[in-house]
């Protein structure tokens, strides 16, 4: 059964046009076209003793983004690393810095990611009251503008702000940590929320994140993700990071 678009999903062809001219001068996440799948290491997953490296390889090996995952302990209870790490990469790929912010105040580091490197920012609903100011804050900042939700919350809790989204990311697992099993009945949300983008008529990037590889990759493929996060997928095959990304696809 067909979805009905809510009415602030509805635009008019001058608004899609507007809309469509302002996402073109965006960040680099747009220099790929929308039918193309990209994939997004999780550094999360990386050798850390060899991060350079590790980064690097899977740039080599076709991965258009980069994934990097910040989490304060607080909103999540898991602690991973700042824009120093951000920082220190940088120069090591041209890859689109995929940041995903996992704290309870992401108004004050968005701009300090944003100096580190950071080429796109998400940031959870779930945090923060007025979550258009953070989306315009990262506009403002020239990044392309990212929220995410946790398993449970309600679809409805992002619907209002589609329209000023670049890329909505739906979290398979309870974020906080890597290497977690899919949960397949996130499936029908990742489907719901194709349907709503679509129906908004609008570019704006699909990316599913928790137990991502091979056999699950085809699945969210199916319902409308057009990237990819994927850690232990990618990283654990040592040597072949290319063939790994290549199945992801």
């Amino acid at each position: 059964m067909p979805f009905a678009c809510p009415s602030f999903l509805r635009f008019t062809g001058v608004e899609n046009n507007r809309m469509s001219e302002k996402l073109s001068n965006r960040h680099r996440l747009f220099d790929y076209p929308a039918d193309r799948v990209l994939v997004a290491p999780s550094v999360l997953a990386c050798d850390w003793t060899h991060f350079g490296d590790e980064v690097q390889a899977v740039a080599s090996a076709g991965a258009e983004v980069l994934h990097l995952d910040v989490m304060d302990g607080h909103f999540v209870p898991n602690i991973s690393f700042g824009m120093d790490v951000v920082k220190s990469v940088r120069g090591l790929s041209d890859q689109v810095f995929d940041v995903h912010l996992m704290i309870t105040d992401p108004r004050k580091y968005i701009p300090r990611f944003v100096a580190a490197g950071a080429d796109h920012i998400t940031f959870h609903v779930e945090v923060w009251d007025d979550v258009d100011e953070l989306i315009d804050l990262i506009h403002a900042q020239g990044c392309t503008a990212g929220l995410s939700l946790r398993p449970a919350t309600p679809i409805d809790a992002v619907l209002p702000f589609l329209p000023k989204l670049d890329m909505l990311l739906v979290m398979t697992v309870e974020p906080g940590f890597g290497g977690q099993s899919f949960h397949g009945e996130q499936l029908s949300r990742i489907l719901k929320f194709r349907q709503f983008i679509d129906q908004a008529g609008r570019d704006i990037r699909l990316e599913v994140d928790g137990g991502i590889a091979e056999d699950t990759a085809s699945l969210v493929r199916s319902c409308g993700a057009n990237v990819l996060v994927a850690g232990s997928s990618v990283f654990r095959a040592k040597g072949d990071y290319r063939n790994a990304i290549d199945c992801l696809r």
